[in-house]
């Protein structure tokens, strides 16, 4: 017995029939264009997780810009109160 009740013979049985309808070249393109669709998504998915952390790492800079601008005008505010 092998997986879920189909034994290795039957899934041979199965893989040549296959063979004989699509044949081999058939076959091969099939992997082919599978394995470049599995690679764009790969890509795609390091260019999303990239971008994620790019956008993130701006915003954080941004909030800190702005703090920063935040406490200048405060100190800013001080001193011309200091002056009246």
């Amino acid at each position: 017995m092998g997986m879920g009740g189909i034994s290795i013979w039957q899934l041979l049985i199965v893989l040549v029939i296959v063979l004989l309808l699509f044949g081999t070249k058939k076959l091969r393109n099939l992997g082919t264009d599978l394995g470049g669709a599995v690679k764009g998504f790969r890509s795609t998915m390091k260019d999303g997780a990239s971008a994620e952390e790019s956008s993130e790492t701006e915003r954080e800079a941004s909030q800190d810009s702005l703090a920063e601008s935040a406490e200048d005008a405060d100190s800013d505010s001080d001193k011309e109160n200091a002056k009246v």
